[in-house]
């Protein structure tokens, strides 16, 4: 069992990251202008949960603003994209657990990008 302080860890990008038998769970930490790049999760819904800052969720082209204690349950298919915001943006992603990375995971992902995770 994990017991996190998801706000005083400190990190960029995928901060810290936790899986149980059915579950993953990732931290993730950005400052302004930084995030996922477009993105398509073909197996899981995930759960997007805003800590701290703010920062903007599109997906299929309509876009959410994030802050503090929002939520956002991200279908399975969709395609998606987060940028923070301009005091940066803390957020957890949750979703069932799946399989390693898979060379497909990074199709379309430009270098730098981490493509299809969360």
């Amino acid at each position: 069992m994990d017991v996190v302080d998801l706000i005083t860890l400190e990190g960029r990008g995928p901060a810290w990251g936790a899986a149980s038998e059915e579950l993953n769970a990732t931290l993730l930490v950005w400052r302004e202008g930084e995030g996922q790049p477009d993105h398509v999760n073909e197996e899981r819904d995930v759960a997007l949960v805003a800590l701290e800052g703010s920062g903007l969720l599109v997906v299929d082209g309509d876009e959410h603003a994030l802050a503090a204690g929002t939520l956002a349950i991200v279908p399975r298919g969709a395609n998606r994209s987060v940028v923070a915001g301009p005091d940066g943006l803390r957020c957890l992603t949750v979703h069932r657990r799946r399989g390693g990375l898979g060379l497909g995971d990074f199709r379309g992902a430009r270098a730098g990008e981490q493509g299809g995770r969360g």
